[in-house]
């Protein structure tokens, strides 16, 4: 089956609502893995492959942007492909620029992609966003390396190419890589009127209280509604890599991750781990959190700096709590230094936070 084919199945079985917009984008997508999948071929004797331009799809949270991007990739019928998230992918490239720098054989860069594209003819990235400057000064050159190589490179994005690193630290450096994005990929928006992610949602409350099998339902229920996955089925997990190190994921689906309190804020953990979260997922579901006091100032400590990288992040948070955000360190020694989170955690249950993209500043 063509990734047309299984949009249009799922619009007709009405699990996808008729989006014009959305099939457009679907229509662009297939053609591209036809064009994959039957390279075209130039030169003398056909011997060279012509690659095929990329595609930049962006556009508003919740638009169906991850859910063509799965179809895409499930149905593209290539070996030499890969999927990956884009910050765990320049992870991977700055590790690899360290090891090339070592050996002091000049620019790093040609022979990182070059080991890349030795590997894989299509990268696919889930939510490109750049928010640091050692990320914004190598893309351009590693891109244009990658793509001179061959290399067709498929993202989602909540911003439009022009609004990548805006405001950011010496962004003029960062200026060739939109135009490389302009020049050599497709440039998709899909920025219809319906928030299908929120829509999901519901009335859904964001804070239960209190802990305990109503609570569980009630949150299970709305990961299942986020992620379109059969009740019956397993959930996956995912490990996600931070520092050399690994963060486990116990259930974690379509930017959607489940965690308990005692996971994420009762183990040594660090900003590191809270940031790599908030820029991996979309949407935290966060259960078992109980009310702090003096004798756990570690956990809440913990419990601080995770509601600072989720709210930065503007990732939504889902939370089974032994009490409401204004009851949750009552009394004791940093009760004070404790309601700038409280008040995070309110701004977060409101409309207005839950209709921000994913990452988003404004």
């Amino acid at each position: 089956m063509t990734l047309l084919a299984a949009y249009t199945a799922l619009v007709t079985a009405g699990e996808l609502r008729p989006d014009p917009e959305q099939l457009a984008a679907a229509t662009h997508l297939d053609a591209l893995a036809h064009q994959l999948e039957h390279p075209r071929r130039a030169g003398l004797f056909r011997r060279r492959v012509v690659p095929a331009r990329g595609v930049y799809l962006w556009g508003g949270v919740g638009r169906g942007k991850s859910m063509l991007m799965d179809l895409f990739f499930a149905h593209v019928t290539i070996e030499r492909k890969r999927r990956v998230h884009f910050a765990e992918f320049m992870l991977e490239v700055h590790a690899r620029i360290a090891v090339e720098r070592r050996k002091e054989q000049g620019d790093p860069i040609q022979p990182v992609a070059d080991a890349i594209a030795a590997q894989t003819g299509l990268l696919a990235f889930d939510e490109m966003m750049v928010t640091n400057s050692p990320d914004a000064m190598i893309l351009s050159r590693l891109f244009t390396a990658l793509i001179e190589a061959g290399v067709t490179i498929v993202t989602t994005s909540n911003r439009a190419p022009t609004d990548l690193y805006l405001h950011g630290l010496n962004r003029e450096h960062f200026l060739p890589f939109i135009a490389l994005i302009e020049a050599r990929m497709d440039v998709l928006a899909l920025n219809g009127p319906v928030d299908y992610r929120r829509d999901r949602l519901g009335q859904q409350d964001t804070w239960l209280v209190p802990n305990g099998p109503e609570a569980t339902r009630d949150l299970s229920a709305a990961f299942f509604r986020l992620t379109d996955h059969e009740v019956t089925e397993p959930i996956p997990s995912d490990d996600l890599p931070v520092q050399g190190r690994t963060l486990h994921v116990p259930k974690a689906l379509k930017g959607v991750a489940v965690f308990s309190f005692k996971r994420l804020c009762g183990e040594a953990r660090g900003s590191a781990d809270y940031l790599a979260i908030a820029r991996r997922f979309h949407t935290v579901v966060l259960v078992g959190i109980p009310v702090l006091g003096a004798d756990n100032r570690n956990e809440a400590a913990r419990f601080v700096a995770l509601i600072d990288a989720l709210y930065e992040g503007k990732v939504k948070l889902l939370a089974a709590a032994d009490a409401q955000p204004d009851g949750l360190y009552p009394a004791g020694d940093g009760r004070f230094e404790f309601q700038r989170t409280v008040s995070r955690l309110e701004e977060m249950r409101s409309e207005e936070y839950l209709a921000k993209g994913h990452g988003s500043t404004i």
